[in-house]
């Protein structure tokens, strides 16, 4: 089947089913999800900041947005965590972390044994929550994100076929088993130019819930809509803007996009 077949298939079965509303407080698991990836414990334990939410902040970790959605792909696909093997000090898990995210994220995902291997912790958010300073040095700076030469797509006007054509994607990628960063905007409302990494998704009354990693909070999963009547999606549960239209873009999905 092909990928417009499938999400075709999605949406007819979404609008034919009837469910209970969406908790706002618990969002549920959703049906599909890439395998061995789980909310909080493979994501970060501290926040992209704000800036315009706290300025006064010290030691503000803003507009890392970028950085921190395509670090969770990079440590899913590249890093093991050992937590019976002795820890490093900060110089080795600095090594470690900028090991990991000098590989190219959309480079297929390394066998287990090819890994490159963060000692002493369980996961993800244990090893970022006890290394906090060190894991923020080794991502990196965020110059990069800023200027990089897709970013100007936001200002684009997109049709409904175009947004349905990354719906499909999204539903392609996860189902084979791939975190789904994606560029959102609802600009020229100056709110929100933003990432997200899709991990799952849940078929609704409406069409599809998109479960996201926002890195702007660590705390709680959030929820991108697709609604298959509109074409469009929607920012349902995403942390800073209000509820509305957004338009979706694929990010860091190969060497030129």
């Amino acid at each position: 089947m092909t990928a417009r077949a499938s999400l075709a298939a999605i949406v007819l079965l979404a609008v034919g089913c009837s469910t209970a509303a969406v908790s706002p407080v618990t969002p549920p698991v959703p049906a599909v999800a890439v395998p061995g990836f789980s909310f909080g414990a493979d994501t970060f334990a501290f926040r992209n900041d704000i800036r315009s939410r706290d300025p006064k902040k010290p030691g503000l970790y803003a507009n890392y947005c970028f950085v921190l959605a395509r670090a969770v792909r990079q440590f899913y696909n590249f890093a093991r965590f050992d937590p019976a093997l002795p820890r490093l000090d900060r110089a080795g898990n600095l090594a470690r972390v900028r090991q990991i995210v000098a590989r190219a994220v959309w480079r297929p995902a390394l066998p287990p044994d090819d890994r490159v291997v963060i000692p002493g912790y369980r996961n993800l958010h244990e090893f970022s929550r006890e290394n906090e300073a060190v894991v923020k040095e080794g991502l990196g700076g965020r110059l990069w994100t800023w200027v990089h030469w897709t970013n100007w797509r936001v200002g684009l006007p997109v049709r409904g076929a175009h947004q349905e054509g990354i719906a499909e994607q999204i539903v392609t990628e996860l189902a084979a088993g791939r975190l789904v960063q994606l560029l959102v905007t609802n600009w020229p409302i100056p709110e929100l130019n933003h990432t997200a990494v899709a991990y799952g998704y849940e078929v609704t009354p409406e069409g599809i819930d998109f479960h996201i990693y926002d890195p702007n909070d660590p705390e709680a999963p959030g929820i991108m809509s697709f609604s298959g009547t509109k074409r469009r999606f929607w920012a349902t549960r995403i942390y800073d803007p209000r509820p509305g239209e957004i338009r979706a873009f694929l990010m860091y999905y190969s060497p030129l996009l």
